[in-house]
């Protein structure tokens, strides 16, 4: 067992090594691509700001809390290739790393969600690669937002080219439970026993959280119905 490891740790080794020295060599190319992605992200965080503008002049209401965006490091890049046994190159990337780039929208209720995502990919620069929804159907973590891959164009000085966006759109305490939860998972000293009771209660919290924004949805119903 011990020997099959140190095999995959020595065969994980190589590659990254090799695929450091294939960055190197194209570094110009890569930090292109990467530029192309935060473009792509800047286009998204428009499309969403936009959207929350008109519905706080229409509305008199802001269905967007925050929005956040990154980018994933090209370490993150190398790992997700190598759990996929796919090759180093920017066409890999494009083709099979779907949230390279990543935008996160913060919204007050549930509805909010289903709305912005309806209103987004309405748009006829939209174009949507997969949609998931762990709202309606969450986790087994107790995780829940809803995830849109979708492609975005960006305008280039000669060109214009299409980028993979993933959208992650989540309430308040949507975001609130997988933060802690990414906190909690990752912590190395818990012993199995104790991860199982942990797991449990987080589950709970979860549906516990989808209570709360159930029932604060339902207010706001009531009072925007008596205004």
């Amino acid at each position: 067992m011990f020997k099959k490891v140190g095999k995959k740790i020595l065969r994980e080794k190589l590659i990254n090594e090799e695929i450091l020295e294939i960055i190197q060599r194209n570094m110009m190319p890569m930090n292109e691509l990467m530029a192309y992605y935060r473009c792509a992200i800047m286009e998204v965080e428009t499309k969403f700001k936009v959207l929350n503008e008109e519905f706080s002049l229409q509305y008199d209401r802001n269905p967007i809390e925050n929005i956040k965006s990154r980018l994933k490091s090209t370490d993150g890049i190398i790992r997700k290739l190598n759990r996929k046994e796919l090759p180093f190159s920017l066409e890999s990337i494009e083709e099979n790393i779907n949230d390279v780039a990543g935008v996160r929208v913060i919204c007050s209720f549930p509805e909010d969600i289903y709305m912005l995502a309806e209103c987004l990919l309405s748009q006829d620069d939209i174009k949507l690669i997969e949609k998931k929804d762990y709202i309606k159907n969450p986790k087994e973590s107790g995780y829940r937002s809803l995830h849109l891959i979708i492609e975005v164009p960006i305008f280039l000085k000669n060109e214009k080219k299409s980028m993979k966006v993933e959208v992650q759109l989540r309430t308040i305490a949507m975001d609130f439970w997988a933060s802690l939860e990414h906190k909690l998972r990752y912590k190395k000293s818990i012993d199995p026993e104790e991860a199982e009771i942990i797991s449990k209660e987080l589950i709970e919290c979860s549906e516990i959280s989808a209570s709360l924004d159930k029932r604060m949805e339902e207010i706001r119903n009531r009072i925007e119905k008596k205004c």
